[in-house]
Order: C-alpha cells, then sequence, then structure tokens
C-alpha cells in the first residue's frame, strides 16, 4: 500500500512531537532523580585513622568543610563556617585557637565561642567510628547554644 503525502507529513508530525515529549520527559527525569552524594552534603571519610589523632589536634578537611578536633573529651567535627556571618574560620596554631578574619570572633578547640560577634559555638558535624575509620555525615549539622562534654565522640 502507498502512503500519501498528506498521510507522510502527518506521521512526520507526530514522530517530532513523540520526540520533543520524550526528550523533556528524559530531562525531568534526570533532574528529578536523586544524585550520589560525595563530599560536603554526604559522608565524608576523614584522611587520619584514629590512633593517629593525639589530644589537641586540629585536621581541616577540605572536602567535607570542617575541622576534625580532639579534645579530652573525645571527637569533634566542626563545621569551619563562622556562626556569625559565614566566613571560613581558620585554626591558627601560634594561639591555639580558631580566628574569623572577618570580624575577629574567636572559638576555642571545642568550638566554643570565647570572644568576638559570634554569639554561639561553631557548629557540629555527626561522626561515626567503624574500627579505625572515621567518617563525618556532613549533611547533618547541629548548632548548639554552648559546648558540653557529652557532644564530643567518646573514643
Amino acid at each position: 500500500m502507498e502512503m500519501t503525502r498528506r498521510e507522510a507529513l502527518r506521521s512526520a508530525m507526530f514522530s517530532s512531537i513523540g520526540l520533543m515529549f520524550s526528550g523533556a520527559a528524559g530531562g525531568a527525569g534526570a533532574f528529578l532523580w536523586p544524585a550520589k552524594v560525595s563530599g560536603f552534603g554526604g559522608l565524608v571519610t576523614a584522611p587520619v585513622k584514629l590512633s593517629e589523632i593525639k589530644v589537641g589536634d586540629v585536621i581541616p578537611v577540605r572536602e567535607g568543610k570542617f575541622y576534625l578536633t580532639r579534645t579530652d573529651d573525645g571527637l569533634l567535627a566542626l563545621y569551619w563556617k563562622c556562626v556569625h556571618l559565614g566566613c571560613t574560620v581558620p585554626w591558627n596554631e601560634a594561639e591555639r585557637q580558631f580566628k574569623c578574619p572577618c570580624h575577629r570572633s574567636t572559638y576555642e578547640i571545642t568550638g566554643q565561642n570565647i570572644a568576638g560577634p559570634a554569639t554561639r559555638p561553631l557548629d557540629l558535624m555527626e561522626i561515626t567510628v567503624e574500627g579505625e575509620q572515621i567518617t563525618v555525615n556532613t549533611g547533618k549539622i547541629r548548632t548548639r547554644r554552648v559546648y558540653e562534654p557529652e557532644q564530643a565522640f567518646r573514643t
């Protein structure tokens, strides 16, 4: 059977409309499909083993945007964002404090604020330890009013 010109144009039109809608549906599906989160916002493995961290150590973890600190109370994963205006707070090894370069908020190794305009301590991230491997969940950031020893992960 032979196809008329009108049937050929109708088939081409419906085929192109179908391709357009399938492309839109594919794009929407790719957009809505959950992405595998790694780095900040997901689970980040610390670059050191548990036995390598001594009391008083502060280890910056760039991938997760946190500092891993060890105190007599245990391990803390401190979000490196200043609670005042969101600046990145560097660790000052000479003074053994976190010092915000913008407005001089100052924090202890526990993240407790001790000077400046910051009204509360640095935020905490959830820590899990399996054997010697330390994993920090950077998607679970917890604010706090004051540092308490119970906030540290006991090792």
